[in-house]
């Protein structure tokens, strides 16, 4: 594993796409039981070379219930993003991820990580690679069925503050999701 994670964390193959260049983030072990797939790391990310260590992580930490120690305890939790790099600005946000990564890398690294019991699917680019036609009604509509992908899957909204608008007018997620994630996480961690 740790041959593998360098040889992602040296990975060059999008260079010419990246307007910062490349700084693949990704966090993993073969004993970690829960992977959260996201969509690729912030600018804040891509600067400090730490997953989720944005206002969206923050976000996130809380939704699961659990602190940046368990967050970023690699041996308990991996977290790997559609794309490993910050993919630049643009018009309203954060460009998509690069194919490349997920091409790439996902299926080596997955292969090394048998003990993963909860994914959770972070956006619509995580939700359409790994559900395929079951999310192509959108993010709302599938985190709304959660679910229909239990055990192995939860998909979640993005937990950036851009989306408080979206948590404002979905008040289930909260009620409904929220409850069965945090509860799920607890279990799969043994905290």
């Amino acid at each position: 594993m740790d041959a593998l994670l360098a040889e992602i964390r040296a990975c060059r193959a999008c260079e010419a796409h990246l307007p910062l260049g490349p700084r693949p983030v990704v966090q993993a072990s073969a004993s970690a039981r829960l992977l959260i797939v996201g969509q690729a790391p912030s600018l804040t990310v891509h600067q400090t070379g730490v997953p989720w260590n944005d206002r969206s992580g923050d976000q996130l930490r809380r939704w699961l219930g659990i602190d940046r120690t368990v967050f970023y305890d690699a041996a308990r939790v991996a977290i790997v993003p559609m794309g490993y790099c910050y993919p630049g600005r643009g018009k309203s946000g954060d460009l998509p991820p690069r194919r490349e990564c997920a091409e790439l890398w996902h299926e080596k690294l997955f292969a090394r990580m048998k003990q993963v019991e909860l994914t959770l699917l972070i956006g619509q680019y995580a939700q359409r690679h790994f559900l395929g036609r079951k999310a192509s009604a959108g993010v709302t509509e599938t985190v709304q069925a959660f679910a229909d992908f239990a055990p192995r899957f939860i998909p979640l909204p993005h937990p950036s503050p851009r989306n408080t608008g979206w948590l404002k007018h979905h008040p289930w997620f909260e009620s409904d999701v929220l409850l069965v994630l945090r509860e799920r996480v607890q279990r799969v961690l043994a905290l």
